[in-house]
């Protein structure tokens, strides 16, 4: 494969987490009443139909042009600074696909439909709020984002000292 045609790779995995988030909450609205919960793991983990007008644990709720300009001002710095940020390495390339491409898909829904579609359910011990697949990219990435800013970091002072 060219450089060039590498290039490209980390915006096909961001299309892909975008189609992925997408083609499992039309199936949510498909063939789910809002909310109505199905148990998968009973006692444990549940398919439950949530709109969320707000931002992460329904933070923020009704602030739909206050979330997409975060939203798009993030995307802007992710897209732009990519390779400060992230490094040339897989593991920057992951973060950067399953970040943008996470936010990317909650955009997308807030655009269209003014809420984020959620229906993944974690409970038992506790109650954890109702989230999605491009929810599950952004924390992810981001974990994936800290481990490589930490190996940026110590890179950068290796340098430093020699």
């Amino acid at each position: 494969m060219s450089k060039a045609q590498m290039k490209w790779i980390p915006y096909i995995g961001v299309l892909s987490v975008v189609a992925l988030d997408h083609l499992t909450k039309w199936a949510v609205m498909r063939w789910m009443e809002v909310g109505e919960s199905v148990p998968l793991l009973p006692g444990f983990l549940s398919i439950s139909s949530v709109r969320n007008e707000g931002a992460a644990w329904g933070i923020l709720p009704g602030q739909r042009w206050i979330l997409l300009a975060i939203a798009a001002l993030m995307l802007g710095l992710l897209v732009q600074q990519r390779r400060e940020l992230f490094g040339k390495g897989w593991l920057g390339k992951t973060a950067f696909c399953l970040l943008v491409g996470g936010i990317a898909g909650n955009v997308i829904d807030r655009v269209a439909w003014g809420h984020v579609v959620d229906f993944i359910h974690w409970h038992g011990w506790f109650d954890f709020p109702v989230f999605n697949i491009a929810d599950s990219a952004i924390c992810i990435g981001a974990a994936c984002y800290l481990l490589v800013s930490l190996r940026l970091q110590r890179h950068k002072k290796e340098e430093c000292s020699m």
